[in-house]
């Protein structure tokens, strides 16, 4: 099955579980502004700082393009541009990416995540949404995923 093929059809079987549980993704709106985007960062690192974690923290609009960009001193260098990717995976695929994560460690049927070219399958990135509508993503990299995913969801949850 070419690779095209693969990824049609785990969009469609991503969609299809999304309508079973009845949780379709909300839709696209205005782009997240900078003041926005700075305090959805700001809560992030303060949760990495608080955590003594070295983090990369990025926030980009609904269609994947950087908004804002971070890097705390002593980050590994590599979680500069995951920090980008889980970001950008987040808000052109309108889900955490944590439910790529998921698929794949739930055995075969994740396999065509690793197909779907842009979706980062490890935590830490998560859409921005604001009244109903996804006006991006923030993602985080640096530490375990998980807590990437812990000072994501700081920054996720200012902006409520």
């Amino acid at each position: 099955m070419c690779a095209h093929l693969k990824a049609l059809f785990l969009l469609m079987s991503v969609f299809l579980v999304s309508l079973v549980h009845g949780q379709s993704p909300p839709p696209y709106g205005p782009s997240v502004t900078l003041e926005a985007a700075q305090k959805a960062a700001a809560a992030a690192s303060a949760e990495a700082r608080k955590n003594n974690w070295n983090m990369a923290i990025a926030v980009v609009d609904p269609d994947g393009t950087l908004v804002y960009y971070e890097k705390m001193d002593n980050t590994q260098l590599g979680s500069a541009k995951v920090a980008v990717d889980k970001a950008r995976s987040a808000a052109l695929f309108k889900r955490p990416t944590k439910a790529f994560q998921d698929r794949l460690t739930s055995g075969s049927a994740g396999l065509p995540v690793l197909a779907l070219e842009g979706a980062v399958p490890v935590e830490g990135g998560i859409p921005l949404i604001l009244d109903g509508h996804i006006v991006g993503a923030i993602g985080v990299s640096g530490d375990s995923s998980d807590h990437d995913a812990q000072c994501a969801q700081a920054g996720v949850d200012t902006l409520k």
